[in-house]
C-alpha cells in the first residue's frame, strides 16, 4: 500500500476522476509494479479487501482468475462502482473463469445497472467468439426496446452489444444499423480524430469496411 501511495500523481488523478475512478496511479507503472509482484492470489485477496481502487486494480493483475468461485465472483461485481475496476474485473478475471457463462446469463437480467451492464459485457464477447445458442433477435429487441433509456453504463454495454452484432453477424447488420439510427445513442459522442465513433452505425460500417 505504501507503493501503491508512492505512486500516486495529482494530475493522473484529476484525468481518472472525470471518469469516476479515484485513483491516482499510472497504469503503466502499476502493471509494471504487477509483473515485479508475477501472481499471488493471497496477496491479491488481501489487497482486493482495502476497498482502494488502485489496490483493487493492483489486485486484478497478480490474481488467479479460475480460483474465484461463482459466489465470490458475484459479490465482488456488486461492490464494485469505480468503472476501470469493473471493466477489469470482468473481462481479466470473470471472462477466464469456468463460472463465466452462469454469472453472464444472471447478470443479464439483474436490476443493479451496473451488474447488468457486466452481463451485457459478457454476452458481447460471446457475439464474437462463441454466438452458438444466443438469441441474437431477442438481443436486438432488448436493446431497441431499452437502451435509449438506460443508464450511461449499461447504455454504453448495450451499445457494445449492438455493434458487436452488426459487425460479425451480416445476417442481423441491417437491423442492428437501423436501431442505431432510430436510437442516436452515442451519436454526438465526441471522437479523437482517427478514432472510431462509438455510434453503432458508424461502428459497424467502419469496421465492416476495414475487414473487407
Amino acid at each position: 500500500m505504501a507503493e501503491l501511495a508512492a505512486l500516486e500523481d495529482p494530475r493522473t488523478r484529476q484525468v481518472n476522476e472525470k471518469h469516476g475512478d479515484d485513483h491516482g496511479v499510472n497504469l503503466s507503472k502499476l502493471r509494471a509494479l504487477a509483473k515485479r509482484l508475477k501472481t499471488r492470489q493471497e496477496l491479491a485477496g488481501r489487497l482486493w479487501e482495502t476497498d482502494d481502487t488502485a489496490a483493487r486494480l493492483l489486485a486484478l493483475l497478480i490474481c488467479r482468475p479460475k480460483a474465484f468461485g461463482r459466489d465470490e465472483l458475484d459479490v465482488m461485481v456488486r461492490e464494485t462502482r469505480a468503472p476501470k475496476v469493473h471493466d477489469w474485473l470482468v473481462n481479466y478475471v470473470v471472462k477466464k473463469n469456468p463460472h463465466s457463462e452462469e454469472l453472464r446469463r444472471a447478470w443479464l437480467a439483474d436490476p443493479d445497472p451496473v451488474v447488468a451492464s457486466a452481463g451485457w459485457a459478457l454476452t458481447t464477447e460471446r457475439v464474437a467468439k462463441q454466438p452458438e445458442d444466443l438469441d441474437l433477435p431477442g438481443l436486438l429487441d432488448v436493446i431497441e426496446a431499452e437502451m435509449k433509456d438506460a443508464p450511461y453504463r449499461l447504455q454504453w454495454a448495450m451499445n457494445n452489444c449492438l455493434a458487436q452484432i452488426g459487425i460479425e453477424h451480416a445476417e442481423h447488420r441491417a437491423r442492428a444499423i437501423g436501431i442505431g439510427e432510430r436510437l442516436e445513442v452515442l451519436k454526438d459522442y465526441p471522437t479523437s480524430p482517427g478514432c472510431t465513433s462509438p455510434f453503432a452505425p458508424t461502428w459497424i460500417n467502419e469496421m465492416v469496411r476495414r475487414q473487407a
